[in-house]
């Protein structure tokens, strides 16, 4: 997470989205890095509003505006998979070594998961809050063009960025019946990324 408290902006790290990044070019510029634990690095939109926006809005002020970046949901686990299956995983309860990307995702739509595909929810990290605590820009990953332009000109800054924690490329396949699983089971993901538009505009889910 950054916090970039002239510009009143908050960027949330979506865990497999890029933003390391964003956070490697980005930390000079910010009044704020949370970059450990993951726990804080990666913290939710429920995590933020519970912890961080009630300080940030005494010191900063209002309104703070907060960006993001969501993945499209079957490349977003593709990620996942491929991260999980690293050499030094192999042998670790989290390890994808040994299994298919079709048996990954098929156990990620379980609603007992396995370890290895206990890998959390986008929708759900982006979910917003019953005191209207939300992700006011929220970018596709694919559109780095765009988030790009939106920091650099909130910000008031040019940057470039950089790969990081690249993954092994892998045969990323699924079945039919597992592609339909995965978008009956997961259909909130879809729905949100779906509502995605340019310029970070977006349509949120409804509030739990």
């Amino acid at each position: 997470m950054l916090v970039f408290s002239k510009a009143k902006l908050v960027l949330l790290s979506v865990p497999k989205t890029g933003t390391t990044a964003y956070q490697a070019a980005l930390a000079p510029y910010a009044a704020m890095v949370i970059s450990d634990p993951p726990e804080l690095k990666h913290a939710p939109v429920f995590r933020y509003n519970r912890f961080f926006r009630p300080a940030l809005e005494k010191f900063i002020g209002t309104p703070l505006d907060v960006v993001a970046v969501m993945r499209e949901p079957e490349d977003w686990l593709g990620s996942w998979f491929r991260y999980r299956r690293r050499p030094f995983m192999k042998g670790q309860r989290n390890s994808t070594h040994g299994i298919g990307f079709d048996d990954f995702v098929e156990a990620y739509t379980r609603g007992d998961k396995p370890s290895f595909a206990n890998v959390g929810s986008q929708a759900k990290f982006l979910e917003p809050q019953k005191n209207g605590t939300a992700v006011t820009h929220l970018f596709r990953y694919e559109d780095q063009e765009g988030l790009r332009a939106f920091l650099q000109d909130r910000l008031g800054i040019g940057f470039d960025t950089a790969q990081e924690n690249a993954s092994p490329a892998l045969p990323l396949d699924l079945s039919d019946a597992t592609r339909a699983k995965l978008h009956r089971k997961c259909a909130d993901e879809f729905t949100l990324w779906n509502g995605i538009g340019p310029n970070g505009r977006y349509r949120p889910l409804p509030v739990a």
